[in-house]
């Protein structure tokens, strides 16, 4: 990404909403990921999402990879993607956008 500063901006909106509802959450992540799993409606939505969250870790592996950097480097990414699956991708597109502006 040339210009991540749209990442960037969508980046820390979708993380302080994040933290927002987390803070006012009645239930916590995990409870309410198998909620979502107990009902085909909500599980088809669930697994669309992590469909998506796969291809960009796969994504996220190949283009480190194609500049030389090590498949560890992108682990932080992933855990991240794994949780809050927006969140890695977006913040993989924020520092490799300004890491290319800066070279």
């Amino acid at each position: 990404m040339n210009k991540p500063w749209l990442a960037l901006a969508c980046l820390l909106a979708f993380t302080a909403y994040t933290v927002w509802s987390m803070t006012i959450a009645s239930q916590s992540l995990l409870m309410f990921g198998l909620e979502l799993a107990s009902r085909p409606d909500t599980l088809q939505v669930l697994i669309d999402l992590y469909l998506m969250a796969l291809l960009a870790c796969v994504w996220m592996y190949r283009d480190a990879r194609r500049k030389g950097r090590s498949a560890y480097s992108v682990v932080p990414y992933w855990a991240l993607t794994a949780l809050f699956v927006s969140l890695g991708p977006l913040l993989y597109l924020v520092v490799e956008g300004f890491a290319r502006r800066r070279a």
